[in-house]
């Protein structure tokens, strides 16, 4: 994310001179957009459950989220200087569900899932929760909202939303993406992961159209994205 922070230093710069190399005018500009963030999955799943997980032998889960949380807030101060003033931030959704972290870990007794790689999750989206609230007390020129996915994953009836295959993907994958020259599923609709990582794009419509507008309270913290945008 880092990264992305320099990369949007550069629009901004941009931004500035389309606007006459008024400041003023270009943070007036940055000030209407719309900022959706999602970082966490891959520290989870990757770094610290994945193949080579390094950062499981150095830290408990609940240091590691601290650190992953702590390093976020800084990262959004940073792009709230930059002119950042609505931020809509997504929590992790249900990893320890994917394909390829109950094919290398195995589902827990009773589940079809990882259970304590979902802990794990819960414990980062619940300190992100709260690290809205406090950005919020802090900033008050600018809106930051918690969008749940993890619990509007958990509340869907696959079945009566059409998902016929939950467990298996519609891509097969290697290491380097899709596997060449294979075809991907007719019914892409039916499944609920397009890969062994990713959840497809029917998933994805449900996401986001609760995430933009709230069909429960826990949906989103604590506006949906359809408020925020008209703030």
């Amino acid at each position: 994310m880092n990264q992305q922070l320099q990369n949007f230093q550069t629009t901004v710069s941009q931004i500035t001179g389309m606007q006459g190399n008024n400041e003023t005018a270009a943070m007036n500009f940055l000030s209407k957009c719309l900022f959706t963030i999602g970082i966490g999955s891959n520290d989870i799943g990757v770094n610290y459950y994945g193949p080579l997980p390094l950062s499981s032998i150095e830290y408990t889960p609940d240091q590691f989220t601290a650190l992953l949380i702590d390093q976020y807030s800084q990262q959004l101060r940073i792009l709230y200087q930059y002119g950042a003033r609505k931020l809509a931030l997504f929590g992790v959704s249900q990893i320890g569900c994917t394909p390829a972290l109950v094919a290398w870990y195995g589902a827990s007794p009773g589940s079809t899932c990882v259970d304590y790689i979902n802990d794990m999750v819960q414990l980062f989206n619940n300190r992100l929760m709260l690290l809205v609230d406090d950005l919020n007390n802090d900033l008050t020129d600018a809106k930051f909202t918690y969008i749940n996915i993890f619990e509007i994953q958990s509340s869907l009836d696959l079945a009566a939303l059409g998902f016929r295959v939950t467990d298996d993907v519609c891509c097969g994958t290697s290491l380097t993406g899709c596997i060449p020259f294979t075809t991907p599923c007719e019914n892409r609709s039916e499944y609920v992961y397009w890969d062994f990582a990713h959840p497809s794009e029917a998933t994805n419509v449900i996401f986001a159209g609760r995430a933009y507008s709230a069909q429960t309270p826990s949906d989103a913290h604590p506006i949906d994205i359809h408020t925020l945008a008209q703030l």
